[in-house]
C-alpha cells in the first residue's frame, strides 16, 4: 500500500507546472512547508505536532531507549513519568508542562527503568515481543 506522499508525487510529475515551480514535485520540500504553515498558523500545538526537539528514542533489538533533555528549573521531585504501550508522557515540567514522546515499537509498560543524569531523564523500556505464533481458526461455509 502506498503512502499519501508518494500519490501525490506521482501526480505532481504528471502536472505541466510553469517555470519556477519545479520544487512543487519535491515531496519533502511540500512537507516542510505544511509543517512550517502549520507551526506559524497554530504555535500553541506546534509542540505537540513537532515535538519539542529536547526528546530523543533509540532503538535496540530488545530495548528502545527515551532521552529527554530536562529544562532548567526542574523539580526533580514533582516529576512524574507515565509509560503507555506506544508511548511515554513526563509531567511535572516547569510551568505545568508535560512532554508526550512517541515510541518507535509498542514496548511492555509494566516494565521500565528511569533515572536523571546531568539534567538528562534516561528512560529505558523493554519492547514487546510480537507473536511469531500461528493460530487456527474455524472457517464458516
Amino acid at each position: 500500500m502506498s503512502s499519501n506522499w508518494d500519490d501525490l508525487e506521482r501526480w505532481m510529475e504528471g502536472q505541466q507546472l510553469p517555470r519556477g515551480f519545479e520544487v512543487l514535485r519535491e515531496p519533502d520540500w511540500v512537507e516542510k512547508f505544511v509543517r512550517r504553515m502549520m507551526t506559524k498558523s497554530l504555535p500553541e500545538i506546534a509542540g505537540r505536532i513537532t515535538g519539542t526537539g529536547a526528546a530523543r528514542a533509540t532503538e535496540s533489538k530488545q530495548y528502545i531507549g527515551v532521552t529527554l533533555k530536562l529544562p532548567p528549573g526542574t523539580d526533580y521531585g514533582a516529576l512524574r513519568l507515565f509509560v503507555r504501550e506506544d508511548a511515554v508522557r513526563v509531567e511535572g515540567l516547569p510551568g505545568g508542562k508535560h512532554e508526550l514522546i512517541k515510541l518507535p515499537k509498542l514496548v511492555k509498560p509494566k516494565v521500565c527503568r528511569a533515572s536523571v543524569k546531568e539534567g538528562t531523564l534516561h528512560v529505558k523500556l523493554r519492547k514487546r515481543a510480537g507473536s511469531r505464533a500461528f493460530h487456527e481458526h474455524t472457517i464458516h461455509w
